[in-house]
């Protein structure tokens, strides 16, 4: 695990069943999806920088109730997701592992010029309508980076979602950079949050020190609440198969913060929450690295919201607090499908 890491910022920083026969060969004649094993698609995506095939994995089948995740980092994969099909087929739900563009199962480019939020935003959109999901049936959850993705695509799209799921992401990136150097950090010994604040404003990313403070005092917290000798194997191998390309590009190295320079400095969407009308869930963790009275709050912008506290749960509460995260999940799918939401 302590490998794992250093490797990880030395370098720059998860039941199958397909498709029925007619799904797939309209999926194929629209968009001419290659269907590769069960309930699998690589689906071409057009970009400024020519055609890609990114990875998506179908698990369960339900013509009203179809959930795509995306997953965080950004440059990280769907694993994050992999104990989804402990919880929702068995509720009749559908859902899509999806790997982005640069991640995992996905071509990775070696282009920056692609790691824009509106270039990630059109490819969902692709990947939405080669998998025919509509305003019937399409619900879009993503946590962390996913969540702000969700939130820019909801901002665009929404005329095509049923419901939308934001997981533990705030709205603002400037004041999640606040909660964390306010809030987080100070919960440390003070020693030990001085010297990450040294090492980060000496840009000394790749000093040891660095994750070895992170891991003892910071993870087991906030990222996913459990000995990290404990941590999921498909947590590990997402942290593992992180696209170092993307993710420094786009977030940087800082766990407190978005690095400057990195091309998400700055997000902000808090006043154009407003803008989003379709039922939306938003999800946040008592011990999550973002704060969960801006989550709160995020679903009382919202026109038609709801809040989902996870209570013992942190940045990974869909396995820290499962108890409270699946059940709050699969009610709001279930309710927004009934047209029961809101009433």
């Amino acid at each position: 695990m302590n490998k794992l890491y250093y490797l990880f910022i030395a370098a720059a920083g998860m039941l199958f069943s397909c498709q029925s026969q007619t799904q797939t060969e309209e999926v194929q004649s629209d968009s001419t999806a290659v269907v590769l094993e069960e309930g699998v698609q690589m689906i071409p995506i057009q970009t400024p920088k020519g055609e890609f095939k990114v990875f998506t994995k179908k698990v369960g089948d339900n013509p009203t109730m179809k959930v795509l995740l995306l997953h965080g980092g950004p440059g990280m994969s769907h694993l994050q997701y992999a104990n989804f099909k402990d919880h929702l087929p068995q509720e009749g739900i559908e859902f899509i592992w999806y790997d982005q563009l640069g991640s995992a199962h996905s071509d990775q480019p070696e282009d920056s010029t692609l790691w824009t939020i509106e270039r990630f935003v059109d490819e969902v959109e692709q990947v939405r309508a080669a998998l025919g999901l509509n305003k019937d049936n399409f619900y879009l959850l993503g946590q962390s980076w996913g969540g702000m993705l969700s939130m820019e695509y909801a901002l665009k799209h929404q005329d095509k979602l049923k419901g939308l799921i934001i997981c533990n992401m705030m709205s603002s990136l400037d004041e999640y950079e606040k909660y964390a150097k306010e809030v987080l950090g100070p919960q440390m010994p003070k020693e030990v949050f001085a010297e990450v604040l040294e090492i980060e404003k000496k840009m000394d990313f790749e000093n040891p020190r660095y994750m070895e403070l992170l891991m003892e005092h910071h993870y087991p917290q906030h990222v996913l609440r459990m000995p990290l000798d404990q941590w999921p194997a498909e947590i590990n191998q997402t942290m593992e198969q992180v696209n170092p390309n993307v993710y420094v590009f786009m977030q940087g190295y800082s766990e407190f913060g978005i690095t400057p320079g990195a091309s998400l400095k700055g997000w902000d969407v808090k006043n154009q929450l407003k803008n989003i009308t379709v039922p939306t869930l938003v999800v946040g963790a008592t011990h999550d690295t973002m704060d969960p009275k801006h989550m709160e709050w995020m679903s009382t912008q919202v026109a038609n919201g709801r809040f989902l506290l996870c209570p013992n749960g942190s940045h990974f509460s869909q396995y820290d607090d499962p108890e409270h995260f699946f059940p709050g999940v699969i009610q709001f799918i279930k309710d927004v499908d009934s047209g029961s939401f809101g009433k």
